[in-house]
């Protein structure tokens, strides 16, 4: 068994933070999503990985992956691939795949679950395709399922206007060899990309035994803003331990869970968890509230933040209440107390809310 991590497209709905990261290395509780990823699949025994990556944003992920011994796999490829579409990911990296069977991550994915009973279940069965679903509230914007009584996927359509069900495909897929044979049967769609639901829906038509598990627990695709900010809660909620490495004054007050990384300093302030803040920033007379994160080298002074992730080397100042705000790297925000004019120096394809 291999995995296959999708880790290129163009992260068009989190610009302007994508135009200078791959959208899977965007921190939730400190970490990039795609470590959480690569997490779930190295707890479930799996030692060879391909990680799909896109010309623009290929190096960067390249850079923290590295050789993928940090997860515990033996052996990992990178394989270059225009955004085409998922089934053409699998059939670019058909090479690396060979014969073996295969699990298929979308690597900006966050799952409350692991991997592990999806493996064995496609292994005890011997499926050619066991396909995870999450029970939404509007399926329009995902791949769709229908299943018949014994869990056997029947039928497969990709953004119905009318979905024929509220199961959606979450971007997790376990695949037999099996499934190169239907890539090559399937044409592109009208966008012009090989789409994963139509191969999937060819191996049905071929006779090849397709399951569904639906997932119990959350799942969170963090392709927006306030997606980003969903999955960072969730995840301090989840998995932050209270772990203080840095110093604070008599003056300062720190309640709930909170992670503080090495260097820091926080000074005549309130921190109040679940949140994590990284290490060598300085936090001086301000308040940093539940499900927030606050990356490395960044000073917060004279400020109020809640329901934030804020990422590296970032400058806050004198700013009465922040919230529910994504802060890229190298950003400064202060106000200014001589008088009430707004200045402003954003980038392409920044919100600013005021």
């Amino acid at each position: 068994m291999k995995a296959l991590v999708l880790s290129g497209g163009q992260g068009t709905r989190l610009r302007p933070l994508t135009f200078t990261t791959a959208k899977q290395l965007i921190p939730v509780g400190n970490k990039p999503i795609l470590g959480y990823v690569l997490g779930r699949i190295a707890d479930g025994g799996i030692k060879e990985l391909g990680v799909v990556i896109a010309k623009e944003t290929g190096e960067d992920v390249k850079s923290y992956v590295k050789d993928g011994s940090a997860w515990g796999f033996d052996n990992t490829a990178y394989i270059l691939q225009e955004p085409l579409g998922l089934a053409h990911a699998v059939k670019t990296a058909e090479e690396f795949l060979g014969n073996d069977s295969f699990i298929m991550y979308l690597g900006d994915n966050l799952l409350g679950e692991g991997v592990t009973e999806l493996l064995k279940k496609f292994e005890e069965e011997s499926l050619d395709a066991l396909i995870l679903l999450k029970e939404v509230e509007d399926p329009r914007a995902f791949g769709v399922a229908v299943l018949d009584e014994k869990g056997n996927v029947v039928k497969l359509v990709e953004k119905p206007e009318e979905p024929p069900s509220n199961l959606a495909l979450v971007g997790v897929y376990v695949f037999s060899s099996r499934v190169h044979e239907a890539i090559g049967r399937i044409k592109p769609s009208w966008r012009g990309e090989l789409e994963i639901t139509d191969a999937i829906q060819e191996m049905i038509d071929l006779g090849f035994k397709v399951k569904a598990e639906v997932l119990n627990s959350w799942w969170l695709d963090t392709g927006k803003k306030d997606d980003i900010l969903s999955a960072n809660a969730v995840v301090l909620d989840e998995f932050i331990k209270t772990e203080i490495e840095g110093e604070f004054d008599g003056k300062s007050k720190i309640t709930g869970r909170v992670k503080i990384g090495e260097g820091t300093e926080i000074i005549n302030s309130i921190i109040r968890g679940p949140c994590a803040i990284g290490e060598n920033c300085i936090i001086e007379n301000s308040f940093i509230g539940p499900y927030t994160s606050v990356g490395n080298d960044t000073r917060i002074s004279d400020s109020a933040i809640e329901y934030c992730v804020i990422l590296d080397n970032v400058a806050v100042e004198n700013i009465d209440r922040l919230e529910e705000s994504l802060i890229g790297r190298n950003a400064r925000l202060t106000r200014n107390q001589g008088h009430r004019a707004i200045k402003l120096h954003v980038g392409d394809y920044t919100e600013v809310e005021l």
